[in-house]
């Protein structure tokens, strides 16, 4: 089982970024998908979840309003759209899979926002 994240980049602050994390030895059909990040020197934090079904999504404080989380199972593909990106959006983000059962965490992709 396994998780890889695409989409990072370096971008100037109020410009947007697509993350994309694809699933692959699993059905992420099964499992709620989140989305971390680690700041530089910093603990890492919860972005934005979406549950199975892509039903019910939710977001950090810090987030709410300039991203979006989707997902396709059919593509067993999770998605964050992060607009209006800010220099303290400056993280390496994760995905991360996990049911009752098990969890399955990517390696990660940077984003690095200047102003």
């Amino acid at each position: 089982a396994q998780l890889v994240e695409s989409g990072g980049g370096s971008v100037r602050q109020g410009e947007s970024l697509k993350l994309t994390c694809t699933a692959s030895g699993f059905a992420i059909s099964g499992y709620d998908m989140t989305w971390f990040r680690q700041p530089p020197e910093k603990e890492s934090e919860f972005v934005a979840s979406i549950e199975r079904t892509g039903g019910d999504a939710k977001y950090a404080d810090a987030v709410k309003g300039r991203f979006t989380v989707s997902r396709d199972n059919a593509k067993n593909t999770l998605y964050l759209e992060m607009n209006s990106l800010e220099f303290l959006d400056t993280a390496r983000y994760y995905c991360y899979a996990g049911n009752s059962d098990d969890y399955v965490w990517g390696q990660g992709t940077q984003v690095t926002v200047s102003l």
